[in-house]
């Protein structure tokens, strides 16, 4: 405990340093193309809506192995580079068809379940583990869990450290990553000792935001849980990934988001074992980005696969 016990952030210096991030010039040309299919390789392609089927599963697993067209690839000479997306974010009751579906695409994409009470956390602890265990069960390989905000909002650090070793354990091979919520957490401080307490309890990443709330990934926040994944490292020599998830919908976007991770964290973040993007809307917007580069001109809609 002593390690969150007297941190205080230090909050107009954070906010200028999102405000440097925001107002950088982004790359361009070939090079943009570049760290644009890069992104591609971190996205976790996610679809959490109550009217999720079998066919649009099996459809996000299809785009999850094919991503970007064949031709625009070939064109860039990078159709043979295996680019696929990092992993599939589905509920667990839809784990099994994504299991299945990528079994039938020829595809060895993890996949990832929300779980814990998705997305407000507050369910009872024993259904929240059973929920986990179950997922794991049925095939994911990754397991997004939400936190009990009421546990930062009051303070309670220990009990948020046992909470969190318990979906630790209940993991077992599973990767955990472990969603703040940091939108609900009321300060930055709060934000950096959640985020320092959910690595000391085992958590593989930690994750800003569940897509739902109404402030989901900021840079403050970004900044602030990626100080805490370099303290983290410096104090116990682990490495912690991280995943901002909901509202990043552009392509120039995702290229802040990766030159944020590299100033930050360093190359050796960059990539998927450490770095992913919860997003499902922002794979278009790339894969647009790219046809442009390769043809001039923009795409259609109907141009391009849906995910």
């Amino acid at each position: 405990l002593s390690w969150i016990s007297k941190v205080q952030v230090n909050q107009p210096a954070v906010l200028r340093r999102a405000q440097q991030i925001q107002a950088r010039r982004t790359v361009k040309k070939e090079w943009q193309a570049a760290w644009l299919l890069k992104a591609v390789t971190f996205i976790d392609l996610t679809t959490l809506s109550g009217d999720d089927t079998f066919s649009n599963i099996q459809r996000l697993c299809y785009k999850a192995k094919y991503p970007i067209r064949e031709d625009l690839l070939k064109a860039l000479n990078m159709h043979d580079k295996g680019i696929t997306t990092a992993a599939i974010c589905v509920y667990p009751a839809r784990v099994c068809d994504a299991v299945k579906a990528l079994k039938a695409a020829g595809c060895d994409i993890p996949v990832a379940s929300v779980a814990t009470g998705f997305p407000a956390g507050q369910t009872h602890l024993k259904t929240r583990l059973e929920e986990i265990r179950l997922a794991v069960e049925d095939g994911a390989s990754e397991i997004d869990v939400v936190i009990d905000r009421s546990l930062v909002l009051t303070g309670q650090w220990e009990a948020l450290y046992d909470e969190i070793r318990q979906f630790r354990k209940a993991c077992g091979e599973a990767h955990l990553k472990t969603i703040l919520a940091t939108g609900e957490l009321g300060s930055l401080t709060n934000v950096y000792k959640a985020s320092m307490i959910a690595m000391m309890a085992g958590s593989d990443f930690i994750k800003t935001s569940t897509g739902k709330e109404t402030v989901n990934a900021t840079f403050p926040v970004a900044i602030v849980m990626l100080r805490a994944i370099r303290d983290f490292f410096w104090k116990t020599g682990n490495k912690v990934g991280f995943k901002p998830a909901g509202g990043i919908r552009t392509a120039k976007d995702s290229l802040a988001w990766l030159s944020l991770i590299k100033e930050e964290l360093g190359d050796e973040w960059l990539k998927p074992e450490l770095f992913r993007i919860g997003a499902s809307s922002l794979l278009t917007d790339i894969e647009r980005q790219i046809y442009h580069h390769v043809t001039g001109r923009y795409a259609a809609y109907h141009d391009l696969p849906m995910s």
